[in-house]
């Protein structure tokens, strides 16, 4: 009796090998067959599911917006501070300028000269006056305090004194006029 597996003889090797090994590929493949024709396949309820997830996307992003809006309230942050909470640098505001109103720029006749070229703009200086009297000593008053040099002047040399522009209140450069009328002003640097 002879087993499959044994040894083939050589005339007899396709009698032994499987059925899918016989011949030629694609020989024994089954015969092809038409597809049948369908109507495409619908899902119903498809669109009151694109309607829900935008609903529920939209619930999401106000719930987000009310939590943040509430992290916010909590914390005291406002719109610039919102962005120094999440990390973001922000510039520290502006110090606002006076108002043209609040500030004028009142020049004024300072006696001695030599201590206006000392001044530059940008300096803070304290105006006094010296009252003029009969015997040649009066009293001193300060008249401005901390007033800004806007300007130096050019001197001439015909002039008595020496003009410098000072940046002062309003109601300063009100009492500086009504000094430098009736009075030798000097300035002292801060």
């Amino acid at each position: 009796m002879s087993s499959p597996l044994a040894s083939p003889s050589p005339g007899s090797t396709s009698a032994r090998l499987p059925s899918w090994a016989a011949g030629p590929p694609g020989t024994d493949a089954p015969p092809t067959c038409e597809v049948p024709h369908f109507a495409p396949l619908r899902v119903r309820g498809g669109a009151h599911r694109l309607r829900r997830l935008a609903r529920c996307r939209r619930r999401a992003m106000a719930a987000g917006l009310a939590v943040t809006a509430a992290a916010m309230l909590v914390t005291g942050a406002g719109p610039r501070e919102a962005e120094r909470v999440r990390g973001h640098p922000v510039a520290d505001p502006v110090p606002e300028r006076p108002t043209p109103a609040e500030t004028v720029t009142a020049p004024v006749r300072i006696a001695d000269g030599a201590t206006v070229r000392l001044l530059r703009p940008g300096d803070r200086v304290d105006v006094i006056a010296a009252e003029e009297s009969a015997t040649g000593v009066g009293a001193a008053r300060v008249v401005a305090r901390g007033a800004r040099v806007s300007k130096v002047p050019a001197a001439s040399a015909t002039e008595s004194g020496a003009l410098v522009v000072l940046t002062v209140p309003r109601h300063t450069a009100a009492r500086l006029a009504g000094a430098g009328a009736t009075s030798r002003l000097a300035v002292t640097l801060w």
